[in-house]
């Protein structure tokens, strides 16, 4: 078959083609736009009155002076969370001496001993530390015990001779008591 259309009116109707198809394509974005902005338009007005009422009655509320039982309740917490506060700083302050305690022993160990159970008990009579264990041999378990006896954060280490019977794999019993 024989195109008989010249080139140059090839061109121009290609040329009016795109043209169309922009057009149409322009015109059917504009009203794809017209129709979503009245679809959200009753949305739009709903929440412009929700805010309007929500900042009246911020405004309500901010101009209402407090009740008396609305005030003794805030009083009342105020005073519960001072007590609360003194409680819990003096709560705070309860173990210090213990840690500092246990901390020096396990400063004091030797690494070939294992220490099973640490008790830290204060009475009336007065501080005393409780410590099982077991250790490797007699050598370690006294160097262990010189250790404590030769801190100055305790006043007594006593290690009963009981604990050296066993020559190896000892399990070991020692009562501290602290400055």
């Amino acid at each position: 078959m024989i195109n008989l259309i010249p080139i140059e009116e090839k061109q121009k109707m290609t040329r009016a083609f795109y043209l169309r198809l922009t057009v149409v394509s322009l015109l059917v974005l504009g009203c794809s736009m017209l129709v979503a902005g009245v679809a959200l338009l009753p949305s739009y007005f709903f929440v412009k009155v929700k805010q309007n009422l929500v900042l009246s009655k911020l405004e309500e509320q901010k101009a209402e002076t407090l009740s008396s039982l609305e005030l003794e309740a805030v009083t009342l917490t105020g005073k519960l969370n001072a007590k609360l506060n003194l409680v819990e700083s003096s709560s705070q302050n309860k173990y210090i001496v213990s840690q500092k305690v246990i901390n020096e022993i396990l400063l004091k160990k030797i690494p070939e001993i294992k220490i099973t159970r640490i008790s830290y008990s204060s009475s009336q009579e007065g501080r005393k530390i409780q410590i099982s264990g077991t250790a490797p041999s007699r050598d370690k378990l006294l160097s262990f015990n010189n250790a404590l006896s030769n801190d100055p954060a305790f006043k007594q280490v006593d290690l009963p001779v009981s604990n050296f019977v066993k020559g190896s794999n000892i399990s070991f019993f020692m009562t501290i008591i602290p400055n």
